[in-house]
């Protein structure tokens, strides 16, 4: 291969890379406005669940756990406690042989809601999260984490909802939830995060996907 070859081959990939780059710019201007006005508009609503939380158990408010974050860094995720402190650490959900014994009456209405993730408004406010992306798997997620390489999925900000949420959530196994954020991966564009944000809510709404005892990785 001569070395214009190689020079032209160079030159489609930077082209290729270019709007990426420049959408990730973008997207995270986007996410630092959205996540500073959700946080002005949304702190009456924070303080009510915060005075729920601590009448209805003994514990801290905030729930934090290490995730994997872009390019695979470490970062602690925020969300409102929804189980009881003697809940075993760093296993997910689904993993737990009873989940259901340490849901708190008022986790229970949060999680059923998605209100429990509001507290992650903070995690893309300073930067460690993005409104739409992947999922961040927990630390020790290491089939997921690995599965996500092969699509190139650990290499874009890991979000608050993504493109796996609205196809099957916690019904998915992880070979299917880790294409699904590849594809998102692939595709991610302003148009794709608008699709994600939109079907996030109709999921909500319909309560779709969402099974304490599924194979997802929350």
């Amino acid at each position: 291969m001569d070395n214009e070859t190689l020079r032209l081959e160079e030159s489609t990939i930077q082209k290729n890379k270019a709007p990426s780059m420049v959408y990730l710019h973008i997207k995270r201007g986007g996410d630092f406005f959205c996540s500073l006005l959700a946080l002005i508009i949304l702190s009456p609503l924070f303080l009510i669940i915060v005075i729920a939380i601590k009448i209805d158990s003994k514990g801290p408010v905030l729930f934090k756990q290490k995730r994997v974050g872009i390019h695979k860094t470490h970062f602690n995720i925020l969300k409102f406690r929804t189980m009881k402190i003697d809940t075993p650490k760093d296993i997910p959900t689904h993993q737990l042989k009873d989940p259901e014994q340490y849901i708190t009456r008022v986790g229970k209405f949060l999680r059923k809601t998605s209100l429990d993730e509001l507290p992650q408004i903070w995690n893309i406010f300073v930067g460690q999260m993005s409104v739409i992306g992947p999922r961040p798997a927990l630390w020790n997620q290491y089939d997921l984490i690995e599965e996500r390489d092969k699509y190139g999925a650990n290499d874009v900000p890991v979000g608050l909802t993504g493109w796996a949420q609205i196809n099957g959530r916690d019904e998915l196994p992880i070979r299917v939830k880790a294409k699904l954020d590849g594809e998102y991966a692939k595709r991610m564009s302003l148009l794709m995060d608008i699709r994600c944000f939109f079907g996030t809510i109709v999921s909500v709404l319909k309560r779709e996907g969402v099974k304490e005892g599924g194979t997802g990785n929350e």
